[in-house]
């Protein structure tokens, strides 16, 4: 009897201690397979609305952009990035997918409602960049605008959005969306139908931050981010985070408006002659703004920067509570604009040209690892290249169709050049005086090398550009018909029809 109790003790005991290492094994095995995960660096991808590059971090002598100018200290500045396209649209369609705009059959930005364009009706089986994280194990959140939303109109919608991407999508919407009756324009139509997404307009009113949406956007980031903690759900995020400032209406708290005293700012005035080497088809005015006074320039440019002043505060937060939750050091960080803006080069104003300031674009990335952090890269780049190079730093597998170039070998070595040549294009709106262009589909594609711009307009049919940054960063001389430079023409024209080719190539497997 003893003998039996004893037995039965040492087997029960000998049960316990087998049943308690399997669960130290188990819970060790998942501890790993936990730790494993979460040592899958985090991405925070930070998009603005129509910012150029007057910001601190690139040379701007007035504007006060802090936290943006920490980050490109912290990170890679891109000094030569560019857009796909100089519209929300497109842009946003191209960069998300990592294709060009003819691959995504989104070329034109129509309206802020029923007819704005989608991606997936052309290509319904593309992988964007977020679905890939998501696919492949990642938590993928949104706020704010990352596809098309019209701003203002679509404030506070998902717009555009594309639901395959995100596991989950917040729109925030704040004080700017109540003050139309308030907000300043030059352009009597506007005023009468308070529709001012589409021109120059601003306000400044006594308010706090977090009333307006782009003050909502963070506080719902750092929200986001504090409930998908990888501490907290075992798996890493890509959390998009979208700013819908410096977009017009330029509406902000007066303090940031108080940044800029209006006789602090001296607004570009073009040269008399500049337009008269110009294709007419490469001069996109519009209405109410080919004759703006001084004084209502610098109203307008003021505006604009106390909105990028406003939005680079929001962002501050933003990375903020990215060091507070303790994500800093495992979080590889995007900041960009979806394409640059005029503020009267060529006497243009906000975008749609295939100048430098539509399609220069401010670009970030803070790699945690990424030896070449804190230094510039000066080649120039395409913002199809961020989804490749997200993919590499990730160590995830892209879709094998990308035309973007992965960044990574320059992100680690800047003198390693990885893209010799920046495509941008544009379906033009322009109409001529004589209303020669109505009713035309015209396009104009354009590249960027490190020194030269070269530009044609329907094949050449309506005109081309040569400009020479080296000697004429403003591109006010245009030297296409120079004979001494046919030699350059050529070569860039060569260029430019491979990457034309490469940029419309069809992707079937997506369709």
């Amino acid at each position: 009897m003893t003998t039996y109790k004893t037995s039965l003790k040492c087997f029960i005991n000998l049960s316990l201690f087998v049943l308690s290492s399997l669960s130290i094994s188990a819970a060790s095995a998942a501890n790993k397979a936990s730790a494993v995960t979460q040592k899958q660096p985090n991405v925070l991808f930070i998009t603005v609305d129509d910012m150029n590059t007057d910001l601190g971090s690139y040379g701007h002598p007035l504007v006060s952009s802090p936290s943006i100018d920490k980050l490109a200290s912290k990170g890679i500045l891109f000094t030569n990035a560019y857009s796909q396209s100089p519209a929300c649209t497109q842009s946003r369609s191209s960069f998300m997918t990592g294709l060009y705009p003819d691959q995504t059959g989104v070329i034109a930005h129509a309206s802020h409602t029923r007819l704005t364009p989608h991606f997936r009706d052309t290509i319904p089986n593309v992988t964007t960049m977020p679905q890939m994280f998501k696919q492949q194990g990642y938590f993928t959140g949104r706020v704010g605008k990352i596809y098309h939303q019209g701003v203002p109109n679509q404030i506070g919608t998902p717009g555009a959005d594309d639901y395959d991407s995100w596991h989950q999508g917040v729109n925030p919407i704040g004080l700017d969306k109540e003050v139309d009756d308030q907000i300043m324009a030059f352009n009597p139509r506007a005023l009468k139908n308070k529709s001012y997404g589409g021109v120059l307009s601003f306000l400044s009113i006594e308010s706090e931050d977090e009333q307006h949406t782009d003050g909502k956007v963070a506080t719902e980031a750092i929200e986001m981010l504090n409930k998908n903690h990888p501490d907290i759900t075992g798996k890493p995020f890509f959390i998009g985070v979208g700013f819908y400032r410096p977009h017009t209406p330029f509406v902000a708290p007066k303090r940031y408006f108080d940044l800029y005293p209006l006789d602090k700012i001296q607004p570009y005035i073009m040269p008399k002659n500049d337009r008269y080497d110009i294709p007419a088809i490469a001069l996109h005015d519009r209405d109410h703004q080919e004759n703006l006074t001084i004084e209502q320039r610098k109203k307008i440019i003021q505006g604009y920067y106390a909105a990028i002043s406003f939005v680079d505060a929001q962002i501050g937060r933003v990375l903020d509570g990215l060091e507070q939750l303790g994500l800093a050091d495992n979080t590889i960080v995007v900041f960009l604009s979806d394409h640059g803006y005029e503020l009267g080069q060529h006497n243009l104003w906000q975008k749609g040209s295939l100048f430098e300031g539509s399609n220069h674009t401010p670009l970030v990335i803070y790699a945690p690892n990424a030896k070449g952090n804190s230094k510039a890269i000066t080649q120039p780049t395409e913002l199809v290249d961020i989804y490749p190079t997200l993919a590499t730093l990730t160590k995830l597998t892209p879709p094998s169709y990308l035309p973007g170039v992965d960044l990574t070998p320059s992100m680690n070595n800047p003198d390693v050049v990885t893209r010799t040549v920046a495509y941008s294009n544009v379906l033009s709106r322009v109409r001529g005086k004589q209303n020669q262009f109505a009713f035309k589909k015209i396009r104009g594609h354009s590249i960027r090398t490190s020194r030269y711009r070269y530009t044609e307009w329907g094949d050449g049919l309506y005109g081309a550009e040569l400009y020479d940054h080296q000697s004429d960063p403003e591109e006010l001389k245009n030297l296409v018909d120079k004979v001494p430079l046919e030699t350059v023409r050529i070569k860039l024209k060569w260029q430019l029809d491979d990457i034309i080719e490469k940029a419309q190539t069809r992707i079937r497997s997506i369709e």
